[in-house]
């Protein structure tokens, strides 16, 4: 019998799943004034530290090329209620 909850491990990440709108909500906000390269999620994973850590899945272009990556778009949120922001980007 397959067990469909996630263990979670203190620290841990979670498996990469579908943006909820809350996920949306904060990758919007990190990335507000970003210009130059186009980042649209497609998936999220999270870890919950000080705060909370997601690594946003995400295909990438520079409009109006017809070139598409994939890329890691990293935010981190603060736990006290602060603004999310842009921690990092990989492109994978």
């Amino acid at each position: 019998m397959s067990n469909s909850v996630e263990t979670l491990v203190p620290g841990g990440w979670t498996k990469y799943h579908a943006l909820t709108p809350e996920d949306q909500i904060v990758f919007d906000e990190a990335m507000y004034g970003f210009v130059g390269v186009k980042y649209t999620p497609t998936e999220v994973a999270t870890q919950i530290v000080a705060g909370i850590n997601y690594r946003f899945k995400c295909t990438a272009s520079i409009p109006p090329a017809l070139v598409v990556w994939e890329a890691i778009v990293e935010i981190f949120k603060p736990l006290d209620g602060g603004k999310p922001y842009l921690t990092g980007i990989k492109n994978i």
